[in-house]
């Protein structure tokens, strides 16, 4: 299981410290702009205080103390929101100061080929100059020793070493980088701790790996992904809609104070105020959603660096959580990786002991967790021990791609083992032939899942070793949570179909893709996409940087190939290929929680109407000698006075966002439900919570408020 950077408190003292000098920066008209719902709520706030100003100027106070009381819990629903946004980066900007204590500046070792003096001769020199890492440009080389830390993002060409990458993954065991393969990439700011290699930068200063990084986790870069677009135009929408209709009301509240002056009979009315319909505006428009949203959308993407995982953009985290196709590579990520021989299986007419006698004699010199099992069971199985052969002239057969078998020759002697066509052929041009019970062997070991090897003695097929790749503990649990979420499961694999048929069986998956080529890879992806779905995968090598590319939410491996990661949209920094489901997860918590904090903002609405609106018109209407007006039937909270009602509304309002903030920074409890199931779940929990809580709240507040004498 991928490891987990823990975090502190939500409230921790030195983060909370940070977030309310922002939040008080963040006042800021320019940076309220971005938010519309918020940024009504500023202008409601500056108008009003206008009105205090004016009031105390003309020496009207007879309202002063409540126009006072709104105008500071209007500001206090701004400050709040933007401390929930500023309490979400000072998460990330603690790490980001972390990261960079890492990015010192260093020396390099740039390697100059030098041809002076030799031009014509076809002699170059090659020697090192010591430079500043801020002078190295893509394309330069350099030498790095042991003890000295790597100055930039790039390739090793030359030379294998251990590194120590723990400034950027937070693990301390070293990891090796070499030349050539998918585990050449090396960053910059991490430290070569043995031997030494050749490095090719990949990237100019301020471009890095660790810069990106700073930035990304800063939010320096988050931009807004399309659904919170698309939500802020729906949250832009409801503040129009709702300023539009209670610009309309003081016209109509005026009209009717006349119209009842006319008819007679009525105690006269006086219509709202601009602080009460301010009030109203604020308390009616979504501003709990509103001012937790991007907070929200940055928590989403600190969990997943709590995670180890790095998003370069919010969009790939909020795909994440709509991925309908996860494509996951056998090895390493569903099986433990390494195949283990389990079994000896020889042919009529071969002992056991003659088998694992020429079986362990052709993995001698095979340095393979394949090679190295297969000697450890005929030790432990069979008694035999390695033997020295360098007194027979022993000469060992490396395995190859090309011929896919390995062996050893001594005297009249010629051992092979690999794959059953490789060997057959083998045998066949050592005069040999196939013998007829090979076949079923070799295919019940493939329907079982494992991998046949089999074994022979130049013309002679001894028998076949059972290899086996063990599924991981709790995968095929995690694949039915999988299922439950509506996310369908393909499992690739360079297996032939039988084995990975019956491992995909083994593990549970929905679908398999065996005998896979990169452009294999690219096909069933666009195939997927064609249908309308989301596709995920990982990857870590050169070949897999078209795929990553292609997919939807490309995950790449740190100790991958430089353009795996610069095709993938998110880098795993444990380079732990099974992170993908975590990643599924998070994006799936980042969703559910906007959805729920969405439904219960504009459920709370609908309780703060009916605390406001009787309070705004409960004398309008009303009889001479009567109490209350007709319109107080709405009171239903039996709230005080009007002045009481409204502010306990505003109070609530501006409260409801900092309780929230916890729930919005760690997201909804992740369960694997089903659309419909969570919908239900959202309406029942968060919707009748939404109307609910505001009653109790408001009604709370304006006791206190009464007891206090504030209104």
């Amino acid at each position: 299981m991928a490891r987990k950077t823990e975090k502190g408190p939500i409230f921790d003292p030195t983060i909370a410290k940070r977030a309310i000098k922002d939040a008080i920066t963040k006042l800021d008209p320019r940076q309220v702009a971005r938010n519309p719902v918020m940024f009504v709520v500023e202008i409601g706030s500056i108008l009003t205080t206008l009105l205090i100003l004016r009031d105390i100027v003309v020496g009207n106070t007879g309202h002063l103390l409540f126009t006072v009381q709104v105008t500071l819990w209007l500001w206090f629903t701004v400050v709040f929101a933007n401390f929930a946004e500023a309490m979400a980066e000072s998460r990330g900007k603690a790490q980001a100061d972390t990261l960079r204590k890492a990015k010192t500046e260093t020396m390099a070792n740039l390697i100059i080929v030098d041809v002076s003096g030799d031009i014509g001769k076809g002699i170059e020199r090659v020697k090192t100059e010591r430079v500043p890492a801020s002078n190295l440009r893509k394309g330069d080389a350099v030498l790095v020793r042991a003890g000295e830390v790597i100055p930039g993002d790039g390739e090793v060409i030359e030379g294998v070493a251990s590194v120590d990458e723990s400034a950027i993954t937070g693990e301390s065991a070293p990891v090796i980088r070499e030349a050539g393969g998918d585990r050449s990439a090396v960053t910059g700011g991490t430290t070569v701790i043995s031997d030494w290699i050749k490095v090719r930068i990949r990237s100019n200063p301020g471009d890095t790996f660790l810069d990106r990084m700073i930035a990304l986790v800063e939010g320096a870069e988050r931009q807004k992904t399309p659904n919170e677009i698309a939500l802020n135009i729906l949250l832009a929408g409801l503040t129009i809609i709702f300023l539009l209709a209670v610009a309309t009301l003081l016209p109509y509240a005026i009209y009717s104070v006349r119209a009842s002056e006319a008819a007679g009979g009525f105690v006269r009315a006086e219509p709202p105020s601009i602080t009460v319909l301010v009030a109203l505006l604020v308390c009616l428009i979504p501003t709990t959603i509103g001012g937790l949203l991007s907070a929200i959308g940055i928590a989403g993407m600190d969990r997943l660096i709590q995670h180890n995982v790095l998003a370069m953009s919010g969009r790939a985290v909020e795909a994440a959580g709509d991925v309908n196709t996860l494509l996951l590579d056998k090895t390493g990520t569903i099986t433990l990786g390494n195949r283990q021989a389990t079994e000896f299986t020889p042919l009529p007419g071969v002992t056991e002991e003659q088998m694992a006698d020429a079986t362990q004699l052709s993995s001698l010199s095979d340095e393979t967790p394949e090679g190295r099992s297969i000697v450890v069971l005929a030790k432990t199985k069979y008694g035999l021990r390695g033997r020295d052969l360098s007194s027979r002239e022993a000469q060992f057969i490396p395995f190859s791609a090309h011929t896919r078998m390995s062996g050893v020759d001594f005297g009249e002697r010629l051992i092979r083992k690999g794959a059953p066509d490789a060997i057959i052929s083998f045998v066949n041009s050592q005069g040999g032939m196939e013998p007829p019970e090979l076949r079923e062997i070799v295919g019940r070991i493939s329907k079982s899942g494992g991998t046949p090897l089999v074994v022979a003695d130049r013309y002679r097929v001894l028998g076949v070793i059972h290899l086996k790749d063990i599924v991981k503990g709790g995968m095929r649990e995690r694949f039915v949570q999988l299922r439950k979420m509506g996310i369908k499961t393909i499992m690739i694999t360079g297996d032939n179909p039988l084995t990975a048929a019956a491992i995909a069986g083994e593990a549970g998956v929905d679908d398999f893709l065996a005998e896979a080529k990169p452009q294999d890879k690219m096909d069933l992806i666009r195939r997927e996409q064609d249908e309308g779905k989301l596709v995920a995968m990982t990857g870590d090598g050169t070949n897999d940087a078209p795929a990553l590319a292609q997919a939807d939410v490309g995950v790449a491996m740190n100790t991958g190939t430089m353009a795996a990661k610069e095709a993938g949209n998110m880098v795993d920094l444990d380079s732990n290929p099974t992170k993908l489901i975590e990643i599924v997860e998070i994006g799936k918590q980042l969703l559910m929680t906007r959805g729920a904090l969405t439904t219960f903002s504009i459920a709370n609405d609908v309780s703060k109407y009916f605390a406001i609106i009787p309070a705004m018109f409960s004398t309008l209407y009303m009889a001479m000698g009567a109490k209350s007006g007709p319109l107080s039937a709405l009171n239903i909270m039996q709230l005080a006075t009007p002045e009481s009602a409204i502010l306990s509304a505003v109070i609530f309002n501006a409260l409801i966002i900092v309780a929230l903030i916890p729930l919005a920074l760690r997201g909804i409890k992740y369960r694997p439900l089903g659309a419909a199931v969570v919908l239900r779940r959202n309406l029942l929990i968060y919707g009748f919570g939404g109307i609910i809580i505001p009653f109790i709240g408001i009604k709370l507040i304006d006791v206190i408020i009464r007891m206090l004498g504030l209104a």
